[in-house]
């Protein structure tokens, strides 16, 4: 049982460290997400006619798709933090397990 919970411990370590990196990839792309919404935003409240009111509202309209894909880089990014937490929760709840074994085997 000691072994098994062992072999788990350092498949989760594992895939806690990958996890950092598709963290670290995720945050990039949110980055150039966000990069590109404001970019796009800009342009057409730039190019756009009328009102203040309507530039902006002309603006929201015609980058709608680039705030979708921010949206969606944004979750992607979120999901993988959640992750890492669950991983880390689970690394904690088989450390407190091992120790208890641990304790087991002594008394």
């Amino acid at each position: 049982m000691l072994l098994e919970i062992q072999q788990q411990i350092a498949e989760l370590i594992a895939e806690n460290s990958r996890g950092a990196t598709a963290l670290f990839e995720a945050e990039k792309a949110l980055a150039e997400a966000e990069y590109q919404l404001d970019e796009t935003e800009a342009k057409a409240f730039i190019s756009a006619e009328g009102s203040v009111a309507d530039r902006q509202a002309i603006a929201r309209l015609k980058s709608a798709p680039t705030r979708l894909q921010r949206d969606l880089r944004k979750a992607e990014f979120n999901r993988i933090k959640q992750k890492i937490r669950s991983i880390e929760s689970a690394l904690m709840a088989l450390a407190t397990q091992a120790k208890l074994i641990g304790v087991e085997y002594r008394a």
